[in-house]
């Protein structure tokens, strides 16, 4: 029953998933957690359509899925980068560290 194109796609998948892992956790800076956010999004993605080698019936629903997804994603992260221009405007910086310090 496995695929070799389904293993490539969810290994691939997985990878990107450690990817935007490493780059929400490891980098402080605001725009590198945004595309972090964006990579998991697509290896989310990728899985919706991978799976859907297994069961061809649900494919029509993966790529609506996949579609309102990226729709949602590319208005998240055009938000999300206002922000950050917001906050770089505002403060002078993108690091997340120096941002956490600021109180109200």
């Amino acid at each position: 029953m496995s695929n070799p194109d389904f293993t490539l796609y969810v290994v691939t998948a997985i990878l990107l998933y450690i990817i935007g892992i490493y780059g929400i956790a490891i980098r402080r800076n605001m725009v590198r957690t945004v595309i972090g956010l964006e990579i998991i999004t697509a290896s989310v993605n990728l899985n919706f359509l991978a799976f859907t080698l297994l069961n061809p019936k649900l494919l029509p629903l993966a790529q609506y899925f996949v579609v309102v997804s990226i729709v949602l994603g590319a208005a998240v992260a055009s938000i999300a980068l206002m922000l950050v221009i917001q906050a770089y405007r505002l403060y002078g910086s993108t690091d997340l560290r120096k941002l956490s310090k600021l109180k109200w």
